[in-house]
Protein backbone atom coordinates (compact mmCIF):
# COMPACT_ATOMS: atom_id res chain seq x y z
CA UNK A 1 0.00 0.00 0.00
CA UNK A 2 1.93 3.44 -0.91
CA UNK A 3 2.85 5.60 1.77
CA UNK A 4 0.34 9.14 1.41
CA UNK A 5 2.25 11.86 0.41
CA UNK A 6 3.17 14.33 2.89
CA UNK A 7 1.37 17.78 3.20
CA UNK A 8 3.72 21.15 2.66
CA UNK A 9 5.19 22.37 5.95
CA UNK A 10 6.37 26.29 6.93
CA UNK A 11 9.76 25.26 5.59
CA UNK A 12 8.83 24.48 2.00
CA UNK A 13 7.24 28.05 1.51
CA UNK A 14 9.92 29.33 3.27
CA UNK A 15 12.59 27.70 1.21
CA UNK A 16 10.79 28.78 -2.27
CA UNK A 17 10.09 32.18 -1.11
CA UNK A 18 13.89 32.38 -0.31
CA UNK A 19 14.61 31.19 -3.68
CA UNK A 20 12.64 33.61 -5.19
CA UNK A 21 14.49 36.39 -3.06
CA UNK A 22 17.40 34.88 -3.73
CA UNK A 23 16.87 34.83 -7.37
CA UNK A 24 16.06 38.44 -7.93
CA UNK A 25 18.61 39.85 -5.81
CA UNK A 26 21.16 37.75 -7.94
CA UNK A 27 19.68 38.90 -11.20
CA UNK A 28 19.03 42.77 -10.15
CA UNK A 29 23.05 42.72 -9.18
CA UNK A 30 24.42 40.86 -12.37
CA UNK A 31 21.86 42.49 -14.76
CA UNK A 32 22.13 45.71 -17.06
CA UNK A 33 19.28 46.03 -18.41
CA UNK A 34 16.56 48.41 -17.18
CA UNK A 35 13.17 45.78 -17.43
CA UNK A 36 15.45 42.68 -15.78
CA UNK A 37 16.55 44.83 -13.06
CA UNK A 38 13.18 45.81 -12.59
CA UNK A 39 11.17 42.27 -12.84
CA UNK A 40 14.18 40.82 -10.61
CA UNK A 41 12.81 43.67 -8.13
CA UNK A 42 9.09 42.08 -8.84
CA UNK A 43 10.68 38.47 -7.93
CA UNK A 44 11.89 39.50 -4.42
CA UNK A 45 8.65 41.58 -3.92
CA UNK A 46 6.77 38.25 -4.53
CA UNK A 47 9.34 36.34 -2.33
CA UNK A 48 8.42 38.33 0.53
CA UNK A 49 4.54 37.93 -0.31
CA UNK A 50 5.16 34.26 -0.45
CA UNK A 51 6.74 34.24 3.06
CA UNK A 52 4.02 36.69 4.73
CA UNK A 53 1.52 34.38 3.62
CA UNK A 54 3.44 30.90 4.84
CA UNK A 55 3.75 32.14 8.16
CA UNK A 56 0.22 34.02 8.29
CA UNK A 57 -0.98 30.90 7.45
CA UNK A 58 0.87 28.78 9.91
CA UNK A 59 0.28 31.05 13.05
CA UNK A 60 -3.83 31.37 11.83
CA UNK A 61 -3.42 34.82 11.70
CA UNK A 62 -4.62 37.35 9.18
CA UNK A 63 -2.02 40.33 9.38
CA UNK A 64 0.68 38.69 7.31
CA UNK A 65 -1.97 38.39 4.56
CA UNK A 66 -3.28 42.15 5.04
CA UNK A 67 0.89 43.25 4.90
CA UNK A 68 0.92 41.58 1.68
CA UNK A 69 -2.35 43.09 0.25
CA UNK A 70 0.13 46.69 0.98
CA UNK A 71 2.74 45.03 -0.95
CA UNK A 72 0.85 44.13 -3.58
CA UNK A 73 -0.15 48.01 -3.47
CA UNK A 74 3.08 49.46 -3.52
CA UNK A 75 4.75 47.15 -6.11
CA UNK A 76 1.44 48.41 -8.57
CA UNK A 77 2.71 51.90 -8.01
CA UNK A 78 6.11 50.99 -8.26
CA UNK A 79 5.95 48.87 -11.20
CA UNK A 80 3.97 52.04 -13.04
CA UNK A 81 6.53 54.38 -11.70
CA UNK A 82 9.29 52.18 -12.75
CA UNK A 83 7.86 51.53 -16.18
CA UNK A 84 7.40 55.58 -16.67
CA UNK A 85 10.88 56.20 -15.68
CA UNK A 86 11.86 53.66 -18.03
CA UNK A 87 10.74 54.70 -21.53
CA UNK A 88 11.59 57.57 -20.85
CA UNK A 89 15.36 56.89 -19.85
CA UNK A 90 15.09 55.27 -23.62
CA UNK A 91 14.03 57.63 -25.37
CA UNK A 92 16.68 60.20 -23.94
CA UNK A 93 19.34 57.26 -25.05
CA UNK A 94 18.14 54.99 -26.91
CA UNK A 95 19.30 51.80 -24.47
CA UNK A 96 18.31 50.07 -21.63
CA UNK A 97 21.46 49.54 -20.45
CA UNK A 98 22.15 50.94 -17.02
CA UNK A 99 25.72 51.92 -17.41
CA UNK A 100 24.65 54.79 -19.98
CA UNK A 101 22.98 56.02 -17.21
CA UNK A 102 26.45 55.77 -14.25
CA UNK A 103 27.63 59.52 -15.39
CA UNK A 104 24.35 61.87 -15.39
CA UNK A 105 24.79 65.29 -16.41
CA UNK A 106 22.77 68.61 -14.84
Amino acid sequence: MPQPIDPLTLAHFQMTAAILFVMGVIGFLTRRNLIIMFLCTEMMFQGIALSLLAFSRFHLNHTGQTFVIFLLSIAAAEAALALALVVLLFRRKRTLDAQAWTQLSG
